[in-house]
């Protein structure tokens, strides 16, 4: 395995029957890069994205974090190893507020046992501004501040795919995994989410993202893998990627 590999996947397969809809796949993702998972429709790659997320199990091979072993733990687990995700449909808890979704996120506060709240109450309340803080400053830093007190099933399409960041950053996780961050959102706040994305790798976050729209991923996303039909077609750069004759042929067509 590669030093500086953070994710690293070994055969990584998932049948569903008969049917294969990831095949052996590995690859290393570096630490500290935005890497790009790009490919048809039904290529597997939110499928994929599952499986190291522990929200499917693997038929074969592993996933390892860090150099840790995470293929087929439960989903809590691998989260506690620094692994969060995404998902294209946002999944907030709609009638609650922004901050109350962001500040539902970290795990093993004092407050979650009923018995603290009486006999540990000043520890409570504490690590409860803490989290506050937290939250406030993430929430800031992802163009929320305006939107912080209100339903989250209020929010616009763009706003959700804010709300999904801010709460993955709020479990400082090593690794995020982004499903379509651009899907359905008007091109202002893409473009938001674009620089955030990109402020947040120079501050040293790695990602994983599968994206369709071609603009994105060809402006931050080095290196980039293409699946088809559940296979790994491509591994390299952008600029490899546009010339590669089997990706042409498979996905990007006469991409300029």
């Amino acid at each position: 395995m590669a030093e500086d590999a953070l994710l690293q996947l070994r055969g990584v397969t998932k049948r569903f029957g008969g049917f294969t809809a990831v095949d052996a796949i590995s690859f290393d993702l570096p630490r500290g890069v935005i890497g790009g998972l790009i490919g048809p429709n039904g290529a597997g790659k939110t499928t994929l994205f599952n499986a190291v997320a522990g929200l499917t199990r693997l038929d074969a091979g592993e996933v390892f974090l860090d150099a840790v072993p995470i293929q087929n733990r439960p989903p809590h687990r691998i989260f506690a190893e620094g692994l969060s995700r995404t998902f294209q449909i946002p999944r907030p808890f709609p009638e609650m507020s922004v901050l109350e979704n962001v500040m539902l996120v970290p795990r093993g506060q004092s407050g979650e046992r009923f018995w603290n709240n009486w006999l540990r109450s000043g520890t409570v309340a504490q690590e409860e501004r803490a989290a506050r803080a937290r939250a406030d400053e993430i929430i800031d830093f992802c163009r929320l501040a305006d939107v912080r007190h209100d339903q989250a099933g209020t929010l616009s399409g763009g706003q959700l795919k804010l709300l999904e960041l801010a709460r993955v950053l709020m479990a400082d996780p090593k690794i995020i995994l982004l499903d379509e961050p651009a899907a359905g959102v008007n091109p202002s706040l893409m473009l938001t989410l674009v620089e955030q994305i990109k402020a947040l790798n120079r501050r040293g976050h790695t990602f994983l993202i599968i994206e369709h729209n071609m603009d994105v991923v060809m402006s931050i996303c080095d290196p980039i893998f293409v699946m088809a039909q559940g296979g790994l077609l491509y591994e390299g750069d952008a600029a490899g990627a546009r010339r590669d004759p089997a990706v042409l042929d498979a996905y990007l067509g006469d991409l300029p």
